[in-house]
C-alpha cells in the first residue's frame, strides 16, 4: 500500500461553462434539462468542503465556453505521486481540455508526461488507483494503448485492464472508499468488473456494495487531524446507498450533492484532480552578528528556526 494513500493537500478544479447545459456530452436523454445555476451551487459546496472543511488548497481554473465538458477535470489527467500523466481523452471534443490543466499541474511543480501517441485514448475516469496498483477500464473512451502508456508512466505499480461495456467509465460504478476497500455498485456489470479485478490482482480487497452504481463513485481521503474521510452521495440522491455509507463508523462522512452534473454523466471524482504535495522543510538562519563597542566584543546568539511551507 502506498504509504500516503488518501493523503492530499491540493485540488485542481475548473468552473462549469454555460455551454455545459446544452452541449456537454451525455449518454442519457438529451431532453433532460440541466440547470446551470444548480451546477454552480453544487460546485460551490464541493469547493467549500475541500477548502473549509478539509483544509485543501484549491486551484480553480476558468471555464471555457468552447469546452462544454471542461468542468470534469479528472479525465484529462492522472496524477500519482509527483507525476501527472496528461491523457488523450477518448472524445475528440475534449482533447483541448488538457492545455489549461497541464499548465496548472506544471505550476504545482509536478513532473509532466504527455500522451502523444495518436493511437492511444485514456480518460481519467477509467483509472482506479488502489494505493497498491492501477485498474484501467477498457471502455468507449479508453483503449489498450492508453493503458500501456499509463503503465509506462507509473512503473512502480502493476496495471491491469478491466472491460467496461455498459457504462461510460470504470469509476461510474466503483471507487476506493478506504485503504483496501472498494465501493462497488450492485449491477451485473459492476459485479462482473469487480470479479475481474479480484482475479487479476495479487492483493486482497474488501468490498462495500451499494445498491446504486453511481453512488459507488465516492472520494476517499486520509488527512492529518481528520483521519479517514469519505465524500459521497446525499440521501436525497440515493437514500439506500447513503445508508450503506453510514456503516463506516471510523470515517468522517460528508454527503455532497451531484444531481445536476449527473445528468451529463458527471460523478463526484470527475470534478477534481487531487494532489499530495508534502510540505517543504525550510531552514531559516539568523547568522551570528558581531558588534564591537567601546566596552568590548559582544556576540548575539545564533538562532535557527524551522517552519513548514506548502510548496506551491
Amino acid at each position: 500500500m502506498q504509504a500516503d494513500f488518501g493523503r492530499f493537500t491540493h485540488a485542481v478544479m475548473r468552473a462549469a461553462p454555460d455551454s455545459l447545459a446544452a452541449q456537454a456530452l451525455r449518454s442519457g436523454p438529451a431532453e433532460l434539462q440541466v440547470d446551470i445555476e444548480a451546477v454552480r451551487r453544487e460546485e460551490e459546496q464541493y469547493v467549500s468542503v475541500l477548502e473549509k472543511t478539509l483544509g485543501l488548497r484549491v486551484v480553480r481554473l476558468e471555464a471555457d465556453e468552447e469546452l462544454p465538458d471542461c468542468v470534469f477535470v479528472e479525465d484529462p489527467a492522472v496524477v500519482c505521486g509527483n507525476t501527472a500523466l496528461i491523457t488523450r481523452p477518448g472524445a475528440p471534443s475534449r482533447r483541448k481540455e488538457t492545455e489549461a490543466l497541464k499548465t496548472a499541474l506544471a505550476n504545482l511543480d509536478l513532473n509532466i508526461v504527455e500522451m502523444t501517441d495518436e493511437s492511444a485514448t485514456l480518460d481519467g475516469g477509467d483509472v482506479l488507483f488502489t494505493g497498491r496498483e492501477f485498474f484501467v477500464g477498457l471502455s468507449k473512451r479508453t483503449n489498450r494503448r492508453g493503458a500501456e502508456i499509463l503503465a509506462d508512466t507509473f512503473q512502480d505499480y502493476a496495471v491491469s485492464t478491466v472491460p467496461v461495456l455498459d457504462t461510460l467509465h470504470l469509476k461510474s460504478f466503483c471507487s476506493m472508499a478506504g485503504p483496501g476497500l472498494i465501493a462497488i455498485g450492485s449491477s451485473e456489470a459492476a459485479q462482473k468488473a469487480l470479479k475481474t479485478m479480484q482475479q487479476m490482482s495479487d492483493h486482497k480487497y474488501d468490498k462495500l456494495t451499494v445498491p446504486d452504481d453511481l453512488a459507488a463513485n465516492c472520494i476517499y481521503m486520509n488527512l492529518p487531524d481528520k483521519g479517514h474521510v469519505l465524500i459521497h452521495c446525499t440521501p436525497e440522491q440515493f437514500p439506500e446507498s447513503a445508508k450503506v455509507f453510514e456503516k463506516l463508523k471510523d470515517h468522517m462522512l460528508i454527503p455532497v450533492p451531484n444531481d445536476e452534473k449527473r445528468k451529463v454523466d458527471g460523478c463526484l471524482t470527475c470534478c477534481s484532480v487531487l494532489i499530495n504535495k508534502p510540505s517543504k522543510l525550510i531552514l531559516t538562519t539568523s547568522l551570528a552578528q558581531i558588534s564591537i563597542s567601546r566596552e568590548g566584543l559582544s556576540t548575539s546568539t545564533m538562532t535557527c528556526s524551522t517552519h513548514q511551507q506548502l510548496g506551491c
